[in-house]
Protein backbone atom coordinates (compact mmCIF):
# COMPACT_ATOMS: atom_id res chain seq x y z
CA UNK A 1 0.00 0.00 0.00
CA UNK A 2 1.42 3.45 -0.90
CA UNK A 3 2.49 5.57 2.05
CA UNK A 4 -0.25 8.21 2.51
CA UNK A 5 2.40 10.65 3.74
CA UNK A 6 3.81 10.79 0.19
CA UNK A 7 0.49 12.13 -1.12
CA UNK A 8 0.33 14.61 1.77
CA UNK A 9 3.84 15.88 1.00
CA UNK A 10 2.92 16.31 -2.68
CA UNK A 11 -0.16 18.25 -1.61
CA UNK A 12 1.95 20.51 0.60
CA UNK A 13 4.35 21.22 -2.28
CA UNK A 14 1.58 22.18 -4.71
CA UNK A 15 -1.10 23.75 -2.51
CA UNK A 16 1.06 25.47 0.11
CA UNK A 17 4.72 25.80 -0.93
CA UNK A 18 4.15 26.97 -4.50
CA UNK A 19 0.37 27.61 -4.56
CA UNK A 20 0.10 26.43 -8.16
CA UNK A 21 -2.52 28.35 -10.14
CA UNK A 22 -4.42 27.35 -13.30
CA UNK A 23 -2.36 27.82 -16.45
CA UNK A 24 1.05 28.01 -14.76
CA UNK A 25 4.08 26.31 -16.35
CA UNK A 26 5.32 23.92 -13.61
CA UNK A 27 8.65 22.13 -13.86
CA UNK A 28 8.94 19.01 -11.69
CA UNK A 29 12.63 18.15 -11.58
CA UNK A 30 13.61 15.06 -9.64
CA UNK A 31 15.87 12.07 -9.29
CA UNK A 32 14.48 8.82 -10.64
CA UNK A 33 14.54 7.31 -7.14
CA UNK A 34 11.92 9.85 -6.09
CA UNK A 35 9.42 8.82 -8.78
CA UNK A 36 6.60 8.00 -6.30
CA UNK A 37 6.65 11.58 -4.99
CA UNK A 38 7.14 13.03 -8.48
CA UNK A 39 4.05 11.23 -9.77
CA UNK A 40 1.93 12.35 -6.82
CA UNK A 41 3.16 15.90 -7.39
CA UNK A 42 2.35 15.66 -11.11
CA UNK A 43 -1.19 14.59 -10.19
CA UNK A 44 -1.58 17.45 -7.70
CA UNK A 45 -0.42 19.99 -10.31
CA UNK A 46 -3.01 18.69 -12.78
CA UNK A 47 -5.73 18.94 -10.14
CA UNK A 48 -4.64 22.52 -9.47
CA UNK A 49 -4.98 23.38 -13.16
CA UNK A 50 -1.27 23.80 -13.85
CA UNK A 51 0.77 22.52 -16.79
CA UNK A 52 3.25 19.98 -15.33
CA UNK A 53 6.49 19.19 -17.12
CA UNK A 54 8.56 16.39 -15.61
CA UNK A 55 12.35 16.20 -15.85
CA UNK A 56 13.72 12.92 -14.48
CA UNK A 57 17.41 12.91 -13.67
CA UNK A 58 20.03 10.72 -12.01
CA UNK A 59 23.25 11.59 -10.23
CA UNK A 60 25.12 9.24 -12.54
CA UNK A 61 24.77 11.65 -15.48
CA UNK A 62 26.47 14.43 -13.48
CA UNK A 63 29.24 12.03 -12.50
CA UNK A 64 29.75 10.98 -16.12
CA UNK A 65 29.83 14.57 -17.34
CA UNK A 66 32.42 15.62 -14.77
CA UNK A 67 34.55 12.62 -15.70
CA UNK A 68 34.36 12.59 -19.49
CA UNK A 69 33.08 15.96 -20.79
CA UNK A 70 35.37 18.53 -22.34
CA UNK A 71 35.52 22.03 -20.89
CA UNK A 72 33.29 23.19 -23.74
CA UNK A 73 30.74 20.49 -22.91
CA UNK A 74 30.83 21.31 -19.19
CA UNK A 75 30.11 24.96 -20.02
CA UNK A 76 27.29 24.17 -22.48
CA UNK A 77 23.82 25.21 -21.33
CA UNK A 78 20.92 23.08 -22.54
CA UNK A 79 18.23 25.14 -24.32
CA UNK A 80 15.66 23.53 -22.01
CA UNK A 81 17.67 24.59 -18.96
CA UNK A 82 17.73 28.16 -20.29
CA UNK A 83 14.02 28.20 -21.21
CA UNK A 84 12.94 26.77 -17.86
CA UNK A 85 15.02 29.35 -16.00
CA UNK A 86 13.54 32.20 -18.05
CA UNK A 87 9.93 31.07 -18.45
CA UNK A 88 8.82 28.52 -15.84
CA UNK A 89 6.33 29.91 -13.35
CA UNK A 90 7.03 27.19 -10.79
CA UNK A 91 9.86 24.74 -10.13
CA UNK A 92 9.45 21.80 -7.76
CA UNK A 93 12.76 20.02 -7.19
CA UNK A 94 12.80 16.58 -5.57
CA UNK A 95 16.10 15.13 -4.41
CA UNK A 96 16.29 11.35 -4.06
CA UNK A 97 19.89 10.24 -4.32
CA UNK A 98 20.94 6.59 -4.10
CA UNK A 99 24.56 7.58 -3.40
CA UNK A 100 25.37 10.78 -1.54
CA UNK A 101 29.09 10.41 -2.35
CA UNK A 102 28.87 9.90 -6.10
CA UNK A 103 30.83 13.11 -6.78
CA UNK A 104 33.46 12.65 -4.07
CA UNK A 105 36.15 11.55 -6.53
CA UNK A 106 35.63 14.31 -9.09
CA UNK A 107 38.02 17.20 -9.75
CA UNK A 108 36.87 20.40 -7.97
CA UNK A 109 38.26 22.49 -10.85
CA UNK A 110 35.90 20.75 -13.28
CA UNK A 111 33.00 21.35 -10.92
CA UNK A 112 33.85 25.05 -10.93
CA UNK A 113 33.69 25.17 -14.74
CA UNK A 114 30.11 23.85 -14.67
CA UNK A 115 29.17 26.10 -11.73
CA UNK A 116 30.52 29.28 -13.32
CA UNK A 117 28.76 28.53 -16.61
CA UNK A 118 25.44 28.41 -14.75
CA UNK A 119 26.07 31.45 -12.59
CA UNK A 120 23.97 33.77 -14.77
CA UNK A 121 21.03 31.34 -14.76
CA UNK A 122 21.25 31.04 -10.98
CA UNK A 123 21.25 34.83 -10.64
CA UNK A 124 18.30 35.08 -13.06
CA UNK A 125 16.21 32.59 -11.06
CA UNK A 126 16.99 34.42 -7.81
CA UNK A 127 16.05 37.78 -9.35
CA UNK A 128 12.81 36.42 -10.85
CA UNK A 129 11.91 34.90 -7.49
CA UNK A 130 12.62 38.20 -5.73
CA UNK A 131 10.25 39.96 -8.16
CA UNK A 132 7.53 37.38 -7.53
CA UNK A 133 7.73 36.01 -11.08
CA UNK A 134 9.06 32.58 -10.14
CA UNK A 135 7.95 30.23 -7.37
CA UNK A 136 10.17 27.34 -6.37
CA UNK A 137 10.53 24.70 -3.70
CA UNK A 138 13.13 22.05 -2.95
CA UNK A 139 12.32 18.88 -1.05
CA UNK A 140 13.64 15.38 -0.54
CA UNK A 141 12.25 11.89 -0.93
CA UNK A 142 13.60 9.45 1.68
CA UNK A 143 16.02 6.86 0.29
CA UNK A 144 18.37 4.31 1.82
CA UNK A 145 21.35 6.50 0.98
CA UNK A 146 20.03 9.43 3.02
CA UNK A 147 19.02 7.09 5.85
CA UNK A 148 22.51 5.61 5.98
CA UNK A 149 24.07 9.07 6.09
CA UNK A 150 21.82 9.90 9.05
CA UNK A 151 22.59 6.59 10.82
CA UNK A 152 18.94 5.52 10.63
CA UNK A 153 16.98 2.66 9.14
CA UNK A 154 14.86 3.60 6.14
CA UNK A 155 11.63 3.44 8.17
CA UNK A 156 13.15 5.64 10.89
CA UNK A 157 14.30 8.11 8.27
CA UNK A 158 10.89 8.18 6.61
CA UNK A 159 9.36 9.07 10.00
CA UNK A 160 11.99 11.80 10.40
CA UNK A 161 11.36 13.31 6.94
CA UNK A 162 7.58 13.25 7.18
CA UNK A 163 7.72 14.61 10.73
CA UNK A 164 9.97 17.49 9.71
CA UNK A 165 7.67 18.38 6.78
CA UNK A 166 4.48 17.93 8.87
CA UNK A 167 3.27 15.37 6.33
CA UNK A 168 2.40 13.14 9.28
CA UNK A 169 -0.10 15.72 10.59
CA UNK A 170 -3.86 15.59 10.03
CA UNK A 171 -3.76 19.07 8.46
CA UNK A 172 -0.17 19.82 7.35
CA UNK A 173 -1.05 23.12 5.67
CA UNK A 174 -2.67 24.48 8.84
CA UNK A 175 0.43 23.45 10.80
CA UNK A 176 2.73 25.30 8.39
CA UNK A 177 0.53 28.41 8.56
CA UNK A 178 0.76 28.38 12.36
CA UNK A 179 4.53 27.95 12.17
CA UNK A 180 4.75 30.81 9.67
CA UNK A 181 2.89 33.16 12.03
CA UNK A 182 5.40 32.50 14.83
CA UNK A 183 8.37 33.22 12.59
CA UNK A 184 6.74 36.34 11.15
CA UNK A 185 6.64 37.85 14.65
CA UNK A 186 10.41 37.40 14.87
CA UNK A 187 10.92 38.93 11.43
CA UNK A 188 8.69 41.90 12.30
CA UNK A 189 10.73 42.51 15.47
CA UNK A 190 13.95 42.54 13.44
CA UNK A 191 12.67 45.05 10.88
CA UNK A 192 14.71 48.23 10.83
CA UNK A 193 17.47 46.89 13.08
CA UNK A 194 21.09 47.68 12.24
CA UNK A 195 23.68 45.45 13.91
CA UNK A 196 24.01 41.80 14.93
CA UNK A 197 26.64 40.44 17.31
CA UNK A 198 27.00 36.69 17.74
CA UNK A 199 29.04 35.30 20.61
CA UNK A 200 29.65 31.82 21.96
CA UNK A 201 32.21 29.07 22.37
CA UNK A 202 32.49 28.72 18.59
CA UNK A 203 31.78 32.21 17.29
CA UNK A 204 32.59 35.87 17.78
CA UNK A 205 31.23 37.87 14.87
CA UNK A 206 29.78 41.31 14.25
CA UNK A 207 27.84 42.16 11.09
CA UNK A 208 25.55 44.86 9.76
CA UNK A 209 21.95 44.26 8.69
CA UNK A 210 21.21 47.95 8.09
CA UNK A 211 18.89 48.27 5.12
CA UNK A 212 18.57 44.50 4.87
CA UNK A 213 15.49 42.37 5.35
CA UNK A 214 14.99 39.13 7.28
CA UNK A 215 12.96 36.53 5.41
CA UNK A 216 10.44 34.18 7.01
CA UNK A 217 11.44 30.81 5.55
CA UNK A 218 8.22 28.96 6.26
CA UNK A 219 8.07 26.17 3.70
CA UNK A 220 7.59 28.11 0.49
CA UNK A 221 11.10 27.48 -0.86
CA UNK A 222 12.45 24.62 1.22
CA UNK A 223 10.35 21.74 2.47
CA UNK A 224 10.97 21.20 5.29
CA UNK A 225 11.79 24.71 6.38
CA UNK A 226 12.20 26.55 9.63
CA UNK A 227 14.62 29.45 9.58
CA UNK A 228 14.78 33.21 9.44
CA UNK A 229 17.57 34.61 7.28
CA UNK A 230 19.04 37.75 5.79
CA UNK A 231 21.94 38.89 3.64
CA UNK A 232 24.53 40.80 5.70
CA UNK A 233 25.98 44.05 4.36
CA UNK A 234 28.78 42.64 2.26
CA UNK A 235 31.78 44.48 3.74
CA UNK A 236 30.52 44.50 7.34
CA UNK A 237 31.38 41.03 8.63
CA UNK A 238 34.27 40.91 11.10
CA UNK A 239 35.35 38.15 13.46
CA UNK A 240 35.65 34.38 13.41
CA UNK A 241 33.47 31.29 13.48
CA UNK A 242 34.16 27.59 13.93
CA UNK A 243 31.41 25.49 12.37
CA UNK A 244 30.51 22.62 14.67
CA UNK A 245 29.09 20.29 12.02
CA UNK A 246 30.63 19.07 8.76
CA UNK A 247 29.78 21.16 5.69
CA UNK A 248 28.85 18.92 2.79
CA UNK A 249 28.52 19.90 -0.85
CA UNK A 250 28.88 17.99 -4.13
CA UNK A 251 29.62 14.80 -2.24
CA UNK A 252 32.53 16.33 -0.31
CA UNK A 253 32.47 16.42 3.48
CA UNK A 254 34.55 19.19 5.03
CA UNK A 255 35.03 18.95 8.80
CA UNK A 256 36.26 21.43 11.38
CA UNK A 257 35.87 24.55 9.24
CA UNK A 258 37.07 27.78 10.82
CA UNK A 259 36.80 31.11 8.99
CA UNK A 260 38.05 34.57 9.89
CA UNK A 261 36.50 37.64 8.28
CA UNK A 262 37.87 41.13 7.79
CA UNK A 263 35.60 43.78 6.28
CA UNK A 264 33.33 41.09 4.92
CA UNK A 265 35.92 38.87 3.27
CA UNK A 266 37.19 35.48 4.39
CA UNK A 267 40.89 36.17 4.96
CA UNK A 268 41.74 32.91 6.74
CA UNK A 269 40.19 29.50 6.23
CA UNK A 270 41.08 26.20 7.80
CA UNK A 271 39.54 22.72 7.98
CA UNK A 272 40.45 19.52 9.74
CA UNK A 273 39.37 17.45 6.73
CA UNK A 274 39.32 18.38 3.03
CA UNK A 275 40.84 21.83 3.55
CA UNK A 276 42.04 21.91 -0.07
CA UNK A 277 38.46 21.53 -1.30
CA UNK A 278 37.29 24.29 1.07
CA UNK A 279 39.90 26.69 -0.34
CA UNK A 280 39.02 25.75 -3.92
CA UNK A 281 35.37 26.63 -3.32
CA UNK A 282 36.25 29.92 -1.61
CA UNK A 283 38.33 30.79 -4.68
CA UNK A 284 35.52 30.07 -7.16
CA UNK A 285 34.84 33.72 -8.03
CA UNK A 286 34.79 37.25 -6.68
CA UNK A 287 31.81 36.70 -4.40
CA UNK A 288 32.66 33.30 -2.95
CA UNK A 289 34.65 34.67 0.04
CA UNK A 290 31.80 36.91 1.21
CA UNK A 291 28.67 35.96 3.15
CA UNK A 292 25.45 35.81 1.18
CA UNK A 293 23.37 34.63 4.13
CA UNK A 294 23.10 34.72 7.91
CA UNK A 295 20.32 32.59 9.39
CA UNK A 296 18.84 31.06 12.54
CA UNK A 297 17.37 27.54 12.47
CA UNK A 298 13.97 27.16 14.16
CA UNK A 299 12.50 23.74 13.32
CA UNK A 300 12.57 21.71 16.54
CA UNK A 301 11.14 18.70 14.71
CA UNK A 302 14.62 18.49 13.19
CA UNK A 303 16.49 17.49 16.33
CA UNK A 304 19.58 15.70 15.02
CA UNK A 305 22.30 16.24 12.45
CA UNK A 306 21.74 14.09 9.36
CA UNK A 307 24.51 15.21 6.99
CA UNK A 308 21.87 16.76 4.74
CA UNK A 309 21.81 20.54 4.52
CA UNK A 310 18.13 20.75 3.53
CA UNK A 311 17.30 19.51 7.02
CA UNK A 312 20.39 20.40 9.02
CA UNK A 313 20.34 24.15 8.39
CA UNK A 314 16.83 24.24 9.91
CA UNK A 315 17.94 22.40 13.07
CA UNK A 316 16.51 24.17 16.09
CA UNK A 317 19.19 25.81 18.23
CA UNK A 318 21.67 26.50 15.45
CA UNK A 319 22.76 29.32 13.19
CA UNK A 320 24.19 28.98 9.72
CA UNK A 321 26.05 31.19 7.32
CA UNK A 322 26.47 30.75 3.58
CA UNK A 323 29.48 31.89 1.61
CA UNK A 324 28.62 32.96 -1.91
CA UNK A 325 25.41 34.14 -3.54
CA UNK A 326 22.91 36.08 -1.47
CA UNK A 327 19.16 36.23 -1.98
CA UNK A 328 18.14 39.53 -3.62
CA UNK A 329 14.92 39.69 -1.61
CA UNK A 330 17.02 40.20 1.54
CA UNK A 331 18.79 43.15 -0.06
CA UNK A 332 21.97 41.15 -0.57
CA UNK A 333 24.14 42.30 -3.43
CA UNK A 334 26.63 39.45 -3.26
CA UNK A 335 26.83 37.44 -6.45
CA UNK A 336 28.56 34.10 -6.88
CA UNK A 337 28.05 30.78 -8.60
CA UNK A 338 28.20 29.02 -5.22
CA UNK A 339 25.99 29.16 -2.14
CA UNK A 340 27.42 26.94 0.60
CA UNK A 341 25.75 26.74 4.01
CA UNK A 342 27.76 26.00 7.15
CA UNK A 343 26.21 25.30 10.56
CA UNK A 344 27.18 26.32 14.10
CA UNK A 345 25.44 24.96 17.22
CA UNK A 346 24.32 27.67 19.66
CA UNK A 347 22.77 25.49 22.36
CA UNK A 348 25.89 25.61 24.56
CA UNK A 349 25.64 29.23 25.67
CA UNK A 350 25.68 31.01 22.31
CA UNK A 351 24.09 34.45 22.28
CA UNK A 352 22.81 36.85 19.63
CA UNK A 353 22.51 40.57 20.34
CA UNK A 354 20.60 42.87 17.99
CA UNK A 355 21.31 46.60 18.37
CA UNK A 356 22.66 45.80 21.83
CA UNK A 357 19.58 43.87 23.03
CA UNK A 358 19.76 40.15 23.81
CA UNK A 359 17.68 38.41 21.15
CA UNK A 360 18.63 34.75 21.53
CA UNK A 361 20.44 32.56 24.05
CA UNK A 362 21.36 28.87 24.01
CA UNK A 363 19.01 28.04 21.16
CA UNK A 364 15.98 29.97 22.42
CA UNK A 365 14.52 33.36 21.47
CA UNK A 366 14.32 35.54 24.59
CA UNK A 367 12.40 38.54 23.26
CA UNK A 368 8.66 38.95 23.83
CA UNK A 369 6.82 38.48 20.52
Amino acid sequence: MPDPRVQKLASILVKYSTDVQPGEFVLINGDVNGLPLMLETYREVLLAGGHPNMLITTGQTTELALKYASEEQLSWISPFEKISSEEADVAIVIRASDNTRHLSGTDPARMQIAQRARGELMAMRMERAARGEFKWVLTQYPTNAYAQEADMSLSEYEDFVYGATFADQDDPVAKWKEFSEFQQKLVDWLEGKREVIVKGPNVDIKLSIEGRKFINSDGHHNMPSGEIFTGPVEDSVNGWVRFTYPAITMGREVEGIELRFENGKVVEAHAEKNEEFLISQLNTDGGSRYLGEFAIGTNNHINRFTKNILFDEKLGGTIHMAVGAGYPETGSKNQSSIHWDMICDMRDGGEIYVDGELFYRSGEFVIDV
